[in-house]
């Protein structure tokens, strides 16, 4: 009788990933808007999630995403397609903010974020190209706080456009969250305190701020055990 030799572990997480996102083939049943307009669209072949900021909400780094319903995810990996472009009353400081929320609790008070700002990205100045791409928590530590009390440790460039498709990739890990854009080997960002510390867990929400439309697809989440 033959024996068969184990299933190598990265095959395994590989099955698990494909299982697992083909339970995120976006349906209305499983998204819940939190402070902004969503819709399901097609988009260059691509099902597609369109989701604004509600005008309501004129702070930055607020709880403006759609929430994907019975997560809970607290390691593991992220994985989604974004789009980002501006609306036509943008104002003038939009950068067509999109990215995702992470680890968000129950009533949206607490989570993770990582996001792009991808007009910054071909900037001719370079202070905005190093203002890429941003982490924030929710609710103590916003961009601006950050930004004074950390200058250039939770922010960095990267190659980026509007109105291009763009791969975010999140891998985090206790308290620590890793940005890789456009199946680039090496990370973007690397935080290694994320605020809310190595044993939140929560929901995944796809982020926008003032001033984008923006637009998801090809989710995938692979949770670590």
């Amino acid at each position: 009788m033959k024996i068969q030799k184990p299933l190598p572990l990265s095959f395994l997480l590989l099955v698990s990933t494909q299982l697992f996102s083909q339970n995120f083939d976006f349906e209305k049943s499983i998204l819940r808007p939190v402070h902004v307009s969503m819709s399901l669209i097609k988009m260059e072949g691509k099902k597609a999630v369109r989701v604004t900021k509600d005008s309501s909400i004129k702070e930055f780094d607020e709880p403006t995403f759609v929430k994907l319903e019975n997560i809970d995810f607290k390691n593991g990996v992220i994985e989604v397609t974004v789009l980002s472009k501006l609306l036509p009353a943008a104002p003038d400081f939009a950068r067509g903010f999109i990215g995702v929320a992470f680890r968000i609790n129950e009533d949206n008070s607490r989570f993770e974020s990582i996001y792009i700002r991808p007009t910054n990205g071909r900037a001719n100045e370079q202070l905005r190209r190093n203002r890429s791409v941003q982490y924030f928590s929710y609710p103590d530590y916003r961009f601006e706080r950050l930004r004074k009390d950390a200058a250039g440790e939770y922010e960095s460039y990267a190659d980026m456009g509007l109105n291009e498709w763009i791969k975010i990739k999140i891998v985090v890990k206790d308290a620590q969250a890793k940005l890789f854009l456009n199946n680039n080997q090496h990370p973007s960002l690397v935080v290694n305190d994320l605020k809310h510390g190595s044993n939140n867990k929560g929901a995944i929400g796809l982020f926008v701020d003032i001033g984008t439309e923006g637009f998801f697809s090809d989710l995938k989440i692979t949770k670590e055990n």
